[in-house]
């Protein structure tokens, strides 16, 4: 039985740790604050106040309650290991080894402790060296994270797609809608090489290909930043590509925003009419506006989107093998597998878990909604 009690006491241990690295006793008090405020009298006199407060005790009570859960049960577990009653030892065992997989679950959950970690995720591949076979390879990530996305439950908006010449794609922007979206692609951003048997080569030799993965989170709810429409932003109208048929917009409902002090280029065209699509647009250049000067306030670059290199040689965050031998290797962590359709058809879990245990980081500090100059 001591050795059950000594078990128990190490996840106690690692529950508490794990719980203060996520502040849980400050967002309890959060939420009891925002619980008081949401039983006052006034309280849904202002409807839009109110139910911001309502959406955010929501999503404090989804996180906090799994770990005040486990945390008792833990406690009630040591308490009965420490009656020393003999004929609860198996059922004592069975509770420990269902505890331990719970805690290491959760402490996955601790690597997700960016500030932006358990929002959407707006995430860009474009097409870099390598002509019409990084064209190709661009798709075929596409395709990888498209699966990846499918298989953990995540839904997918494709906001621009742009095709290639001759096959793939120049570069398409999809939004990933889910729990922690943001914090598992965190992994992805950078370049991405592919070494194959070019299926574009007459002669079949050897290619390199290139395509980088840039991502931001989706923070729309919680941008304030001032754009100045008329004096900064060039809007630019053209009609939407696809398949064909019905789905083609014949008109130029398609919305292309350039954002002339930065650079920056949003384009937009998945959305019915022109005014939905500039309203998107709009969002994700807020979006990308408030992580550049993210970037700028901390001394860490990259903490959200990371460097912005090109893709090309020398790069690259993780290199897909298919000739002359067949591997994946995160360049980051070391991590490799010889299986690679099994990661093109998206099983990413592993890269991302191994790539959060080695970047794990301190929760953020109070987020800062304050205004933010473009």
């Amino acid at each position: 039985m001591s050795q059950l009690i000594s078990q128990l006491t190490a996840l106690k241990e690692a529950i508490e740790d794990l719980s203060a690295q996520l502040n849980i006793e400050a967002k309890t008090q959060r939420a009891d604050d925002l619980e008081k405020k949401s039983g006052e009298n006034d309280f849904w006199n202002n409807a839009e106040s109110a139910q911001k407060t309502m959406q955010e005790l929501s999503k404090l009570r989804a996180e906090i309650e799994p770990w005040q859960k486990t945390s008792t049960r833990i406690q009630d577990a040591l308490e009965l290991a420490q009656l020393e009653d003999n004929d609860l030892e198996t059922e004592l065992n069975a509770e420990v080894t269902a505890l331990r997989e719970v805690v290491d679950k959760m402490s996955l959950q601790a690597m997700l402790s960016g500030l932006y970690d358990r929002e959407d995720a707006i995430l860009a591949i474009h097409a870099g060296a390598g002509g019409t076979d990084s064209q190709d390879w661009a798709a075929m990530l596409e395709r990888m994270y498209l699966r990846w996305a499918n298989d953990n439950s995540y839904k997918v908006e494709v906001v621009e797609r742009t095709d290639g010449e001759e096959a793939g794609i120049k570069s398409v922007t999809l939004n990933v809608k889910g729990d922690f979206a943001f914090g598992y692609l965190r992994s992805e951003q950078g370049v991405h090489r592919l070494v194959r048997l070019s299926p574009f080569d007459a002669a079949s030799r050897r290619h390199t290909s290139f395509a980088k993965v840039e991502l931001w989170p989706d923070i729309q709810g919680d941008i304030n930043i001032e754009i100045n429409l008329e004096k900064d932003v060039r809007v630019d109208t053209y009609r939407s590509s696809g398949a064909g048929g019905q789905n083609v917009q014949k008109n130029d409902t398609a919305v292309r925003m350039t954002h002339l002090p930065t650079g920056i280029v949003v384009q937009c065209q998945n959305q019915r009419s022109q005014l939905q699509n500039r309203e998107r647009a709009l969002q994700i250049l807020k979006a990308r506006l408030f992580e550049m000067e993210r970037k700028k306030q901390e001394a860490e670059l990259a903490a959200l989107k990371g460097e912005n290199v090109d893709a090309g040689w020398g790069n690259q965050i993780r290199s897909y093998v298919l000739h002359p031998y067949q591997m994946v290797k995160d360049h980051r962590t070391d991590y490799e597998v010889g299986n690679v359709n099994a990661v093109l058809d998206g099983r990413l879990n592993d890269f991302m878990e191994n790539y959060l245990r080695s970047h794990i980081e301190k929760p953020a500090a109070n987020a800062s909604n304050g205004r933010v100059p473009a």
